[in-house]
């Protein structure tokens, strides 16, 4: 029997009852392309590309030598040089790749050429063009299958591969004495303990990044208290906050689209954040990107990919970010900026969970939450023509507003006690404590940049203390002078006449200047005479 006669048919048996499928003789499972590109693709994002070629390289060296043994086993061949030539046969027929006709071996002097691989057109699919061959799978079975048949070592090796943009794949075959110096670089992804090494040292990797991260969490959570602790890393002690948290869990478990809106730096990322952790997805890539800081030109490249030669520059294909979260979640962070052009598209991909990418005519589909963040009052843009309605209606399945920090002042000693943490962390210090003075003016700010002003202000505090205990002197100006807050009196509360209101007034600000009449005249924009009396009229005494 020769290698040209097998056939398909003949090496395959089905047995529906059992549910096995036998190859040549030997157990076999139908795998889906596409998984297979996925797994890759998982792979990769996992443990990194070397440790991922080891994994799959190793993977289809057994493969290969499995299925020269089931063979042997199974058939009878004329000649060593047709069991040679069976490898790429059966390789074909297990629908991994296509000879070119004609193609010689991996052991003839020019290789074996291989027009069409599936494992070329996963990669490209799932990771776009390579910068090097990517068929590694399939030099693994080469190697595995001629290792086996000709019962010495056999590393093949690809030397030009679909997958980085060459005309066919080219597989060459020899022993490691043959090979030289040039099997040096790829010698590690066949050897078992080179991969145990890679993987051993990605797990260790992530080990320690998963310290840091637990670490970091904790020291969060016992700075700020027991609130941040049940919320994902987000203080929500305030009944408004609580509201955001409770209902962000919610909306997590079902896949629809979520708008998060509020004033800048209120922690519109920190709530995408906590939707994508208690998914379903959270396994999955967290992706943002910033629709305002993107030039127009460039925005729908950097969304949906582009084809070589799809513009200027475009020198390989490129998948945008809506395929790289693939199986996650998108943040579209500052979604009111997007252009008219691109608003059209995103809608598209939102309606059909398809994209296509710049220079392409064929649509990709996505598999992707989509998350968008706006500091914008979208009903006023819809209003004025500036943002389209049907997007906004798609963008607002469900709605999460943060309120602005000062309309939930019960979270901001918990924040600031976290962000003090935090930033004595980065500057390898010990942590501080507020003290009366600073917690006092902290709470009395009125914050106008939200939680961002208020880590800038934990941050220089922290890198001006001289001590272990934050000082009212450690705190910026705008904060260390701000006033009390005036409370909305009860329903059946006597409302505070205009004089009451001018007497707390011209306290807070006498206080701040430690009694300096001088001083809080100057501030009130009154004579020190004029004060004197008044302080006269409050009973208060002269000044020392």
């Amino acid at each position: 029997m020769r290698a040209a006669d097998l056939e398909l048919s003949e090496l395959l048996t089905v047995d529906p009852q059992a549910g096995e499928l036998r190859f040549s003789g030997a157990r076999a499972i139908l795998l889906d392309a596409v998984a297979m590109g996925l797994l890759r693709r998982q792979l990769i994002d996992s443990v990194g590309a070397a440790a991922a070629r080891a994994i799959l390289t190793r993977f289809g060296f057994a493969h290969g030598y499995r299925t020269a043994e089931a063979a042997r086993d199974e058939l009878a061949l004329e000649s060593d040089e047709e069991w040679r030539d069976a490898g790429g046969r059966i390789h074909a027929l297990q629908g991994m790749m296509r000879l070119a006709p004609g193609a010689d071996g991996p052991l003839s002097p020019g290789g074996a050429t291989v027009e069409a691989s599936y494992e070329a057109e996963q990669h490209l699919l799932h990771l776009g063009r390579a910068d090097a061959p990517v068929c590694w799978t399939l030099a693994g079975f080469a190697s595995g299958y001629l290792s086996c048949v000709e019962g010495r070592d056999i590393y093949v090796i690809e030397r030009r591969c679909l997958g980085r943009g060459d005309a066919g794949c080219v597989f060459a075959g020899r022993t490691a004495e043959a090979w030289g110096a040039d099997l040096d670089p790829h010698l590690p992804y066949f050897e078992a303990h080179r991969l145990d090494a890679s993987l051993r040292r990605a797990a260790e990797a992530l080990g320690r990044a998963e310290r840091r991260l637990k670490s970091r969490a904790e020291a969060l959570s016992r700075a700020a208290g027991a609130a941040a602790a049940d919320a994902g890393g987000l203080v929500a002690a305030s009944p408004a906050m609580q509201r955001v948290v409770e209902l962000a869990r919610r909306v997590a478990q079902v896949d629809a689209t979520v708008l998060v809106t509020g004033e800048s730096g209120t922690g519109k990322e920190r709530v995408a954040r906590l939707v994508h952790d208690a998914s379903p997805r959270a396994r999955g890539p967290l992706l943002a990107i910033n629709c305002a800081a993107i030039p127009e030109p460039l925005l729908e490249s950097e969304l949906f990919g582009h084809a070589r030669g799809a513009f200027t520059g475009a020198t390989r294909d490129r998948a945008g970010i809506f395929e790289a979260a693939a199986g996650g979640t998108l943040l579209l962070d500052e979604v009111g900026e997007l252009p008219a052009g691109v608003q059209v598209k995103l809608l598209r991909a939102l309606q059909a969970r398809e994209v296509r990418r710049v220079g392409e005519n064929r649509s990709r589909p996505v598999d992707v939450r989509v998350v968008a963040a706006t500091n914008r009052e979208f009903a006023a843009e819809v209003s004025a023509g500036c943002f389209r309605k049907d997007l906004y209606y798609r963008l607002k399945v469900v709605e999460l507003r943060l309120p602005p920090l000062r309309e939930r002042r019960e979270d901001v000693l918990p924040l600031a006690r976290g962000l003090l943490a935090q930033a004595a962390a980065r500057m390898r210090r010990p942590a501080p404590r507020l003290s009366p003075g600073a917690a006092d003016r902290l709470v009395r700010h009125t914050w106008p940049g939200n939680v961002r002003e208020l880590e800038n202000a934990m941050e220089r505090a922290v890198a001006l203390a001289e001590g272990r205990r934050i000082e009212v002197e450690d705190l910026p100006e705008e904060v260390r002078s701000a006033l009390p807050v005036p409370s909305a009196p009860a329903v059946e509360a006597r409302v505070r006449t205009l004089g009451d209101v001018e007497r707390e007034y011209i306290l807070a600000v006498l206080a701040r200047k430690e009694g300096n009449q001088t001083r809080a005249a100057a501030e009130l924009g009154i004579g020190v005479s004029t004060l004197y009396r008044k302080l006269k009229a409050y009973g208060r005494g002269p000044a020392r």
